[in-house]
């Protein structure tokens, strides 16, 4: 395969991953006659947000840590552990779970832990900046639910 032909395929793959998530994003509240409406909308688009700022933080992070800066530890550490509850919290809510109030309440302590970190580098990084802020929105939304 040469080059060409490698840029090619790269950019169908590229192209259709966007057409399959552009599809994914329509609304289908139309189909089995089911609202699009949720009780958790807020919770859901704040951990979605804590999620992509804190895998920009994260990855950030590691880069940092690699070049030594061991100042970024208890970042990386803290973000870590908030992408694992928020991901789970957002499911969660979407599915509309009974289960959601109650990992709200561990997903707040997970984002404070995460908002505390960030807030350490905020001034210097602009992706804890971001994360800080994205935990902050969640905290706010997981208060309104958790059990």
């Amino acid at each position: 395969m040469d080059r060409r032909e490698l840029l090619q395929s790269a950019a169908a793959i590229a192209l259709a991953a966007v057409a399959v998530s552009a599809s994914a994003a329509e609304d289908h509240s139309h189909h089995h006659g089911h609202g699009s409406g949720s009780k958790y909308q807020g919770l859901i688009a704040a951990t979605g947000d804590c999620v992509a700022k804190g895998e920009a933080c994260l990855a950030h992070c590691l880069v940092l840590l690699g070049d030594g800066d061991k100042t970024m530890a208890g970042c990386s550490k803290a973000v870590n552990q908030m992408l694992a509850l928020c991901g789970a919290l957002q499911n969660l809510a979407a599915q509309g779970s009974r289960l959601t109030p109650g990992l709200a309440k561990v997903a707040l302590d997970a984002c404070t832990e995460c908002e505390n970190e960030c807030k350490k580098h905020e001034d210097k990084h602009a992706e804890c900046k971001a994360c800080r802020e994205s935990c902050t929105e969640c905290i706010k939304q997981c208060k309104a639910i958790a059990a």
